[in-house]
């Protein structure tokens, strides 16, 4: 090689998949004279670039400064990217249940239930799970709970709109089975919100009733 870079070779040998992925990248990089501390960090940093559909003979993105802090930026962009394609996966997949969703849930859509404090709307969309979900970072919308027939899910946020905890109402038991915060906790106002959905139970049953 014309720059000697031994560890370059060393590192390469016995990484074939990063040689096949990387090496175009690392010959623009080494005419630039950037030196590679840690090629498996470097290597990464590549894959990264690709995956976010990044020029990889760029030097601009192949000659970060500092090798972790760009490590860590382009993973978080490919993670978000990833993140987006898985969400309009599911997506695709709760539309090919949207029918159902409506036939199913619609009436129960304008219920609400409040206090002085709270109030308690039926999610009446799958768009409105999917942002449930992303906001609360709980699998309400992950685990498909849209397409449960048994349950009505309902969203408890304050007068300001601020989430507080996701509910699910089980028509066949008639009560709340689970409520939820963010990342499933729970939180002040969770004894509450149970409490103001149970004694509201009846609006369901006979909405529920009302269609049958």
């Amino acid at each position: 090689m014309k720059t000697r870079d031994y560890k370059a070779v060393e590192y390469f040998v016995y990484h074939a998949f990063d040689l096949n992925n990387c090496w175009q990248s690392y010959k623009v990089a080494s005419r630039h004279h950037y030196r590679i501390e840690d090629f498996g960090t470097w290597c990464d940093i590549i894959r990264l670039l690709d995956k976010c559909g990044k020029d990889i003979r760029n030097v601009k993105y192949i000659c970060p400064i500092n090798l972790k802090t760009g490590h860590d930026h382009w993973l978080k962009k490919a993670d978000a990217i990833e993140q987006k394609r898985r969400d309009m996966e599911r997506m695709a997949k709760a539309k090919a249940h949207e029918a159902e969703f409506y036939r199913n849930k619609s009436c129960f859509f304008g219920i609400v239930i409040s206090d002085e404090d709270i109030e308690i709307s039926v999610l009446d969309s799958l768009e409105a799970y999917k942002e449930e979900g992303n906001k609360m970072k709980h699998c309400v919308f992950q685990c498909e709970y849209y397409a449960k027939t048994d349950s009505v899910i309902l969203s408890a946020h304050d007068h300001q709109g601020n989430r507080i905890e996701t509910v699910e109402f089980s028509l066949s038991q008639g009560k709340v089975v689970q409520s939820r915060g963010v990342c499933n906790s729970n939180t002040e106002y969770h004894d509450r919100i149970i409490k103001l959905v149970n004694d509201n139970a009846h609006r369901f049953l006979e909405a529920k009733r009302a269609t049958a």
